[in-house]
């Protein structure tokens, strides 16, 4: 008994083991203003100094780090993330720092980034596992846009990989905000879907059976213009059209969830849409109950206006409150055969 015992167990811990090899754990999270503490002469950054309006000192910004990374491997279920999109990041640096400072650095981690033209200096970037994740290539898109709303905003980040020879295509996003008023910035958003739409039908064009994903901060719920109408991203099941992209933040809505709260109501800003190609392949498969927003209780903290929770932000205007981010993390964990 004692050996059918030790063999069953010896079975179960290496189908447990491959099928941990075979996850994947994809993240993206906005960390809101995760800034150095120096001036950069060439941003508006200055809040964000030890003599600025924020008091941005070394030690919050130490801290900060360590609480990003705490919810970075807790949104992995405990296990290092294979793909991290990031949103709202000043530099190289800092993300240089996130993985230095932190248990991160036990792993190989590569890095993609770029300077955007954010005035601001806040930029969009993507850390891989150079073990688990084989790269290929790529590119900044540019969003820039003349006329009325001469509009530079933050690049997209484009990037190609292989995952066990399965070559996907991660967009990371940062659209602009609604700062100003949401029917003042609309058009701005639905300019950044046309520029992405463009380069995706280049992709779809050369292979319709593409697999792609799209993750960000959009600044935009599901069932908006540039989603549904640009896009063309339909609520998830979807259908069968190989190219169809499918917003899987649609079922994430059904319980008022969301990634980010406005005057007491919960949206979805931060998405992961999909190919359809994606969702029936053969090879790639979704893990659903390991996917969707991430809300853990250490990200949210009582809302005493509107009631309810809301997220633990690292400022309340300019004062210092010791939190996170004022969005939530979202999460797809997928299986490779």
């Amino acid at each position: 008994m004692n050996k059918i015992f030790l063999c069953l167990l010896f079975f179960s811990l290496v189908v447990f083991r491959t099928d941990a090899q075979n996850r994947y754990q994809i993240i993206f999270y906005n960390v809101e203003n995760l800034f150095d503490t120096w001036d950069d002469p060439l941003t508006s950054d200055e809040e964000f100094t030890p003599m600025g309006d924020r008091h941005w000192t070394r030690k919050r910004f130490e801290d900060k780090l360590k609480m990003v990374y705490k919810t970075l491997i807790t949104a992995g279920n405990g296990q290092f993330p294979d793909i991290i999109g990031l949103a709202e990041v000043e530099n190289l640096w800092v993300v240089e720092q996130l993985i230095a400072t932190t248990p991160l650095k036990n792993i190989p981690y590569g890095i993609i980034h770029k300077e955007s033209p954010d005035p601001r200096g806040i930029d969009v970037a993507l850390l891989y596992r150079k073990d688990r994740i084989k790269p290929i290539d790529y590119q900044f898109i540019k969003v820039l846009s003349s006329g009325k709303y001469n509009l530079t905003s933050r690049d997209i980040l484009h990037f190609t990989a292989e995952i066990q020879k399965e070559q996907i295509h991660f967009f990371v996003n940062h659209w602009p905000s609604r700062s100003g008023g949401y029917v003042e910035t609309v058009e701005k958003r639905n300019i950044v879907a046309r520029i992405l739409k463009s380069n995706l039908d280049s992709l779809f064009a050369k292979d319709q059976k593409v697999n792609v994903l799209l993750m960000g901060d959009f600044n935009a719920t599901p069932n908006e213009k540039c989603f549904t109408t640009i896009l063309k991203a339909l609520p998830y099941p979807g259908n069968n059209d190989a190219s169809s992209l499918i917003n899987l933040s649609t079922s994430w809505t059904k319980n008022a969830e969301g990634t980010i709260r406005n005057g007491g109501q919960w949206e979805v800003f931060d998405q992961m849409i999909i190919s359809n190609n994606v969702l029936n392949s053969n090879v790639l498969k979704i893990i659903w109950e390991l996917s969707g927003i991430c809300r853990f209780g250490f990200l949210l903290e009582p809302d005493p206006t509107f009631l309810g929770e809301k997220p633990f932000r690292t400022y309340m205007g300019p004062t210092y409150h010791g939190g996170i981010s004022d969005h939530l993390p979202v999460r797809l964990c997928i299986s490779v055969k």
